[in-house]
């Protein structure tokens, strides 16, 4: 294989091939980095590359597997984390001023994870100031913001802006990102990737610069939905470091991928409420393309809706983000604002605005609309509905990029913990990716996955990239 096609094979093509002794961890490594050389000039998706480390620990897989000491499908292959998550003894900043000098002493529970299944780490991706903010982008952080692959004069979604454009342009084979009201799913929307929302608890959060306690979801980033699948097993499980981790086992995730849909009952949200008219034409057509595809594969299609509008969920969930984000980062916020970008100051004083019984009285509201989602998505094996209403918008447009972020269906679960997962479905006529959303039960995220499989089985948007 010649270099250039390296950047875009699936990990668990990449995986196959490095355990079949067809591919060398140092060969994959270098591709990735002469792709960002090439490339990230254009899309900006790293604050830091990390290429003596990723070198160093390719040389190391290398070796380990040529003396049969394979760790695993991710051994060898490729990754990078959203620049909120700590690296010992490598800056993280969160692309902010503030935290220019931070250098963690440890690593994200996450990293340690993929580092221990030979996985390597080549850097740190651009992210929205603390990965947070007001939903839009003002150019006023230190680092330029990423743009999308697809068109660089558009917005990746937010706030895993490096994790989006990566994988997708190939500067990334995998990445992590963080979601805490769709900052996994909405740059999967953005940049055609699969972005995996876990069930809340379900992977540690340790390590990882905190947004808020009761709400932040760590979450992958990948081009299948195996790749998905293979780095969601190896990040999840109980750590007592985090107080949010749960005692839930971990299946494996890749077993029974490809088992089909067939039996199954899919709920599907056609009738979004006060929210019908936000829904972009080519988001809605492809959605029903996909219910389509769903139902020839075997599945039983029932038309469900909400308890509660999108807004309620929303306006709650906001509430809770806002107060429990001052929370964190008060000092910050009351000694150094002043080197804060406007989205992230405007986020710390809708906090500083919030009364103490607003947010009391939404944590109770949330607990009301969680139960009544929670039935909702337990009288189907999973749910299909739309995820961000809108293709990603031109920067040029800022009331287009604050409205990406609001629009979409994605808070409800946030909101209740339930898994959800953008996908991937197609494009539109400026060739911009389309997207839905798959929601399961708790701690089902195996059947998300099914499902996500058996449309991505059934087409064929895959096999198409963004040229750079």
């Amino acid at each position: 294989m010649i270099a250039n096609e390296l950047y875009f094979l699936s990990a668990g093509e990449a995986s196959r091939l490095i355990q079949s002794r067809k591919l060398s961890p140092v060969e994959l490594t270098e591709a990735y980095l002469a792709r960002i050389e090439a490339v990230d000039d254009k899309i900006h998706s790293y604050l830091l590359v990390m290429a003596d480390a990723a070198r160093a620990a390719a040389r190391q897989a290398e070796a380990d597997i040529q003396a049969g000491r394979w760790k695993g499908p991710l051994h060898g292959l490729p990754f990078a984390v959203k620049d909120n998550y700590y690296t010992q003894g490598v800056r993280t900043c969160g692309a902010s001023r503030v935290l220019m000098d931070h250098v963690p002493e440890y690593n994200a529970t996450t990293i340690d994870k993929l580092q221990a299944a030979g996985a390597i780490l080549l850097g740190k991706l651009n992210t929205w100031e603390y990965g947070t903010g007001n939903g839009g982008v003002y150019f006023d952080l230190p680092f330029e913001p990423a743009r999308n692959p697809w068109n660089v004069d558009h917005f990746t979604g937010g706030s895993s802006t490096g994790a989006g454009a990566s994988v997708a342009a190939g500067t990334a084979m995998m990445a992590l990102g963080s979601d805490t009201g769709g900052s996994v799913r909405l740059p999967a929307a953005a940049c055609g990737l699969q972005g995996m929302k876990p069930t809340y608890g379900r992977v540690s959060r340790h390590g990882i610069l905190p947004n808020c306690y009761s709400l932040d979801v760590a979450g992958p980033l990948t081009w299948t939905v195996e790749d998905s699948a293979l780095l969601l097993r190896a990040m999840s499980g109980y750590d007592p470091q985090d107080p949010g981790s749960a005692h839930a086992e971990v299946p494996d995730f890749v077993a029974g991928l490809d088992a089909g849909i067939r039996g199954m009952t899919i709920g599907v949200v056609r009738d979004l409420g006060e929210a019908n008219n936000l829904l972009d034409a080519s988001n809605r057509s492809a959605m029903e393309t996909m219910i389509e595809v769903l139902h020839r594969e075997g599945a039983r299609i029932v038309e469900v809706t909400l308890p509660s509008a999108i807004a309620e969920y929303r306006q709650t969930g906001a509430v809770i983000n806002w107060t429990e984000s001052l929370s964190i980062h008060e000092k910050d916020f009351m000694q150094r604002n002043a080197e804060m970008g406007q989205a992230l100051r405007e986020k710390m004083m809708s906090g500083f605005m919030t009364r103490a019984v607003d947010y009391v009285a939404a944590q109770r509201r949330r607990r009301e609309l969680t139960k009544s989602l929670d039935a909702l998505v337990h009288s189907v094996d999973a749910l299909v509905l739309p995820g961000a209403f809108h293709v990603a918008p031109p920067f040029a447009d800022p009331d287009k990029v604050k409205a990406f972020t609001s629009d979409t269906a994605m808070p409800p679960f946030n909101l209740s913990g339930h898994p959800g997962m953008s996908v991937c479905t197609g494009f539109d006529e400026q060739g911009l990716p389309t997207n839905a959303q798959i929601v399961g039960r708790y701690f089902d995220e195996s059947t998300v996955y099914k499902v996500a499989r058996a449309y991505e089985r059934a087409t064929d948007w895959r096999s198409r990239r963004p040229a750079l």
